[in-house]
């Protein structure tokens, strides 16, 4: 699978190349039908990745997200420090007192993020949220694939709807749109 993602963001760049003259790289994330198949198989992996990340979670009943906190306040000691003081705070402050809390929303986070990019259902939003949990993930001075994900999440979050055309989003925004702003689409038709 992670050499199906390689070649498509070669693909992409190639791609890019080939309309930086017309449109640029953002347009055709944007816009470009066949880059949006590409993107359709890059938001499944990543929500592959992410659901079975919480669904692991979730079934074995076992999720405690305080060792890695305490692990994360380990880190934060030392001459070179991965984890900044800010951080620190939150987690002191928020996070640890909150361990309960934390313990549902992470693997509950992780599943419904998933699920959004599977079926490609808010999918702005599901990418949104998978990003700040990966940066959390690194704020508490861990790497694993988190660098990885973000990478491959930014082209989902710059590609706007194009990433859900082949979705739950690419059915139901269209409608949507027309039924939240019907006022103003009213407006653009009647001045034409």
């Amino acid at each position: 699978m992670k050499i199906i993602i390689i070649d498509a963001i070669i693909f992409l760049n190639l791609y890019y190349f080939e309309l930086q003259e017309e449109s640029g790289m953002i347009d055709a994330l944007r816009q470009n039908k066949n880059v949006s198949i590409l993107l359709a198989v890059l938001r499944v992996y990543l929500g592959y990745t992410w659901f079975m990340a919480g669904w692991g979670k979730i079934v074995s009943g076992k999720f405690d997200a305080s060792g890695f906190l305490q692990g994360a306040l380990t880190n934060s000691a030392g001459e070179n420090p991965a984890v900044q003081e800010w951080w620190v705070v939150f987690l002191k402050n928020i996070a640890i007192p909150n361990i309960e809390v934390i313990n549902q929303l992470v693997p509950w986070g992780e599943l419904l993020v998933g699920l959004g990019l599977l079926i490609g259902c808010f999918t702005k939003t599901a990418i949104f949220f998978g990003i700040v949990m990966n940066f959390s993930y690194m704020f508490s001075g861990t790497t694993s694939t988190n660098p990885q994900l973000v990478l491959l999440s930014m082209f989902i979050l710059v590609s706007a709807m194009n990433a859900g055309r082949y979705g739950v989003d690419g059915m139901i925004m269209p409608t949507l749109k027309e039924k939240l702003f019907v006022n103003k689409t009213r407006k653009v038709k009647n001045a034409t």
